[in-house]
This record gives C-alpha cells, sequence and structure tokens, in this order.
C-alpha cells in the first residue's frame, strides 16, 4: 500500500479548521501542532531524559441530570482541579483517552458540550491530543468531533525526546464503516485493516521505545474490547519496541501485561460525586523506555519497573 493510498483511504483528514490550521508535522510525517510551537515544545523536551505525560480520559462532559454514578455537569470542577495540578507540574504533553463529551439529541447540543470542555482543556497544554472515544461521535461525526478540538487526524503517531508515541481509533464497525450519527453498536469497536497496516509500517519504520494511547480496550475480549484485540497485540507485540498501551473506556483502573507489553486502563474521570472522586495522572516516561504512573485522586500509581 502506497502512502498515498492510504492517505486518501484510511486517514479521516479536514481540508479546513476554521481560522486555526494545523500546518505541520512533527515526526514521520504526522501532524500535531504547528510548526513554531512544535520546535518550541521539542527543545524542552529534549532537555531532560524523562517525558512528562498528563492524562485523563472519560470526562463525558454534558449539561444534563446526573444518570446513576455519571454526575456530567461535574465534569468541568473536576477538570479545572486537574488544570490546576498540571500547571504546577507541567507535562511536556497532554493527553485525553477519549469520551471526552456524552451523548446529546441533536449535533448542535454534542458541537456546545465539545466546545465548553475543550476551552479549559485546550488551555492547559499547547501540545495535547485526543483519542476517539464512542461517546464523542455519538451524534458527531468523527470529522465534527476533529474540527471541534482543531485537530485533523484520529490516528497518528509523533515523536518526543526519543519516544514514540502511537494515538490509535477504535470507532469502526466490524465492517470497517466509522462511527457517527448513531450508526453503532458501543459494543463493537474495531481497528480496520488499513489502519493496521498503517501500523504495522509505522512501528517497522521506528526504533525507539513505543507508548500507544487507545480508548477501547486492547487487553480483553469482553464487551469493552476492541474486537480484534488480538491481531492489534500481535502487531504491538512483533515490532519489539512497545512499552505499554493506555486506555479507557471502561472506567476502571486495572493493569495487565501480556506478550511483555503493559496495558494500563486508567479510571474514568466521570465517575461519582465530587473532585474525590475524579482521576488523572501524570505519566513520566525515561529514556530507556522505563515507565512510572502518579495517580491522583482514584487513579493509581503505577511503576512499570517493579510490574509483572
Amino acid at each position: 500500500m502506497t502512502r498515498r493510498a492510504f492517505l486518501k483511504d484510511g486517514v479521516l483528514m479536514l481540508s479546513a479548521i476554521g481560522s486555526v490550521g494545523i500546518s505541520a508535522c512533527i515526526a514521520d510525517d504526522q501532524p500535531g501542532i504547528d510548526a513554531a510551537a512544535a520546535g518550541k515544545l521539542k527543545n524542552n523536551s529534549d532537555a531532560g531524559d524523562i517525558v512528562r505525560v498528563g492524562m485523563m480520559t472519560d470526562l463525558h462532559h454534558a449539561d444534563k441530570d446526573a444518570a446513576g454514578n455519571r454526575f456530567y455537569r461535574q465534569t468541568l470542577g473536576k477538570l479545572e482541579e486537574a488544570a490546576a495540578y498540571f500547571q504546577t507540574n507541567r507535562p511536556d504533553l497532554l493527553v485525553e483517552l477519549g469520551d471526552l463529551i456524552d451523548a446529546a439529541d441533536s449535533v448542535a447540543t454534542e458541537q456546545r458540550y465539545l466546545a465548553t470542555i475543550n476551552r479549559p482543556f485546550s488551555a492547559i497544554a499547547t501540545d495535547r491530543h485526543y483519542v476517539l472515544g464512542n461517546h464523542c461521535v455519538d451524534t458527531l461525526t468523527k470529522e465534527e468531533f476533529l474540527a471541534g478540538v482543531e485537530r485533523e487526524r484520529s490516528y497518528y503517531s509523533f515523536d518526543r525526546s526519543g519516544i514514540h508515541f502511537v494515538v490509535l481509533d477504535s470507532c469502526f464497525r466490524s465492517d470497517g464503516v466509522a462511527y457517527g450519527r448513531r450508526n453503532f453498536q458501543w459494543t463493537d469497536p474495531n481497528i480496520p485493516p488499513v489502519e493496521l497496516e498503517w501500523l504495522k509500517g509505522d512501528l517497522q519504520n521506528n526504533n525507539k521505545p513505543v507508548v500507544v494511547f487507545a480508548h477501547q480496550r486492547l487487553d480483553v475480549s469482553d464487551s469493552h474490547g476492541v474486537k480484534n484485540a488480538k491481531e492489534v497485540r500481535e502487531i504491538l507485540e512483533n515490532s519489539g519496541n512497545v512499552t505499554a498501551v493506555f486506555q479507557g473506556h471502561s472506567h476502571k483502573n486495572d493493569l495487565r501485561k501480556i506478550g511483555g507489553i503493559f496495558y494500563c486502563t486508567l479510571v474514568a474521570m466521570i465517575e461519582g460525586s465530587g473532585n474525590e472522586n475524579s482521576g488523572y495522572s501524570m505519566m513520566e516516561i525515561s529514556h530507556d523506555g522505563s515507565i512510572r504512573l502518579k495517580g491522583l485522586r482514584k487513579q493509581i500509581d503505577r511503576d512499570f519497573a517493579k510490574a509483572t
């Protein structure tokens, strides 16, 4: 498969993103942030041996009444606390692992939810990344969500200070059709063939330690797992460079090791009332690929060097 064919058929791209465009490719011809900011951030990261990554998942922001243990209107306050932490403890980059918003009954309402939550989220860090979750594209299309967060692609890779990062998109049905406009069942997430081929090629062309970001889980075969997770894991294992996968979706802390790779599921920010029932984290990756995770609130600390 040629690069041109992949870009045409396999990647979700936008021809324009309002007045703010993404004009540069940071590494391996993958988009991240604008060129001036990219150069500044690269210099900052290269100054040390550790890359610091702020992470959170499953915010489910919505202006609607609580349902069960999900207190949608409290997400903004929980995010405010996380933002204060990250302002003091500056990450090199920020990653949101999916379900930034919750479902609404119209495109306009979901776009309002997205604009409201992305305003404080985007203020935390210039170098930020969004993993698509099933709730992100309940009524919105992928193109509409990506436009709302000023990003071009739903899956891509980038490098920071000797570490290779991969963002995956599992929001595809078994028949390869992309999620959007309520055309899917949340229990049917898949990574389609074109994305698998891209992933193989991306990892084959890389010799750096790799960290992968996903929403739906790649380590389980239940309703929260990607249907072709085994095939994805084989690609990750065959590369020989993947250290860890960070994921969300099931809203709970979990850590498994399969084929020499850690699969770390982060706790959801949405679950429970009050900031004490939030969760976010700071990951530190050393130049040799070793990882430590500082968990805040309900998120558990992880020391991958000690885990088995």
